[in-house]
């Protein structure tokens, strides 16, 4: 059976690494299995749910390079729960419910004051044809409730096992027990489904195989489970894995705003930089950069997934992301170097990758190797008479040892006192590439305007 998995985001926000490294995970699942990745937009919601924000997170996929082979809209199948819902409806499975939300707050508040849990007590179950008209007739309309495969004390029946367990591809053996939950709502007031019977009926027909998703919906998976049961469903198999918390070891929840995927694109990130901080965190395998998804796919089990939370820190994605750039060669860049307006070839690139943290860094030394700059001169005379010692071009790496040597023993100056005036000097800057390798690429007339204090 083909490997077919999906990613289930609500176009009601925009994407950030929390829901990106589920989409992540279920695609490197699919790659490497030869199957299907879906991208299933949950947008039942239709307050909420917006064009923009659905062309946001197909924007933001084909970004990270998680090209879907299929996408899927639950709005437009809507009439399919509803056959769905009717089938169930048929088998005693969902019951119509006309309490208000106020009402069922009350009904909690009253359980739990008498030291009981605030499930819901079924009278919706328990109406009669008449007393359902009645309520009808006075403008209330139902929500449907999935009667899940219990038995309240009070029906007198035969108690039903309300254990539901399977073996979690992440998390080892997981149960759930029903008899601690309320009847699910299903079916809302105006028809609409909700996530836990939509997503059910979407994975029967899409044949998904796996369900690769955060460890918050483990309760809802036992949920689920029965309502695969009472369709007849095989359930794909379960993968829960941890969420991400911060560096400090709190929530991410409150910040994801900020930790948006456009947030990452705009920052000048490196996909394969979010793609391989995302697929590595929480895993036995070290978080290093990766040049191609095909990689982080041949690394890729389920099984090196840790339990543990894990710890998102923006400051290492940047660290990864730098360390990325420092490995990649002038052919990989070339052409959104030529995007930024750099056309230095292999020689800059080589010269200033290693101190780059975003490909946009490299603007910096592109403008100190080929254009003006004001230069900041700290020892007048010492860069005075290093401007009379620059020797004649054509120029190449080992030009910088042997012009420092001529101003060492014009000066008598060495270490610090001789090298960082003509740092200052020549690139404005106290720090940066190698000289050896810059020199050149500034050239002469730049560096002896420069050595003199002239803009240049």
């Amino acid at each position: 059976m083909t490997t077919t998995v999906r990613f289930a985001p609500s176009p009601t926000g925009k994407l950030h690494i929390g829901n990106i490294r589920t989409a992540i995970l279920n695609y490197l699942l699919a790659m490497k299995a030869g199957g299907t990745f879906i991208l299933r937009l949950d947008d039942t919601d239709r307050e909420r749910s917006t064009e923009a924000f659905a062309e946001g997170i197909r924007a933001d996929l084909h970004w990270l390079g998680l090209d879907w082979q299929r996408e899927e809209h639950q709005s437009a199948r809507l009439a399919r729960y509803a056959e769905v819902a009717e089938t169930l409806k048929a088998a005693g499975r969902l019951y119509p419910c006309y309490e208000s939300g106020e009402e069922l707050d009350r009904k909690r508040k009253r359980q739990l004051a008498r030291g009981l849990p605030p499930i819901y007590d079924r009278a919706g179950l328990k109406l009669t044809a008449e007393e359902r008209a009645k309520l009808e007739a006075e403008g209330r309309r139902p929500h449907w409730r999935f009667r899940l495969p219990n038995t309240d004390s009070a029906s007198g029946l035969a108690p039903l096992p309300t254990i539901v367990s399977w073996n979690d591809l992440i998390r080892g053996d997981q149960t759930v027990d029903l008899g601690s939950l309320s009847d699910p709502v299903l079916i809302r007031e105006d028809g609409t489904p909700l996530y836990t019977f939509a997503g059910v009926v979407d994975d029967i027909d899409f044949a998904i195989t796996h369900i690769v998703r955060g460890e918050d919906h483990v309760t809802n998976s036992g949920v689920q489970l029965a309502i695969f049961e009472a369709l007849g469903a095989t359930p794909p198999a379960l993968a829960h894995h941890s969420l991400l918390i911060g560096a400090d070891g709190h929530a991410l929840s409150k910040r994801l705003g900020t930790l948006s995927i456009e947030t990452f694109r705009n920052e000048g990130l490196e996909p394969m930089a979010v793609l391989s901080h995302a697929a590595l965190l929480g895993t036995s395998d070290a978080i290093e950069p990766h040049g191609h998804i095909d990689e982080l796919a041949a690394l890729f089990d389920l099984r090196k997934i840790s339990t543990a939370p894990g710890r998102f820190d923006p400051v290492e994605l940047k660290a990864l992301n730098a360390k990325l750039l420092h490995k990649r060669t002038f052919a990989d860049a070339a052409d959104k170097l030529a995007a930024l307006g750099i056309t230095g070839g292999a020689a800059f690139w080589e010269a200033v990758r290693g101190n780059v943290t975003v490909l946009a860094d490299a603007r910096e030394w592109w403008q100190v190797t080929a254009g003006e700059i004001e230069p900041v001169i700290e020892n007048s005379d010492m860069t005075a008479k290093a401007a009379a010692l620059l020797p004649p071009e054509p120029w190449d790496e080992a030009t910088w040892s042997a012009f420092t040597a001529e101003v060492a023993k014009a000066t008598g100056l060495k270490g610090r006192a001789l090298f960082h005036p003509l740092r200052l000097a020549l690139t404005g800057r106290d720090s940066g590439p190698e000289l050896k390798a810059l020199l050149p690429l500034i050239g002469r007339t730049r560096a002896e305007a420069r050595l003199l204090g002239r803009r240049g």
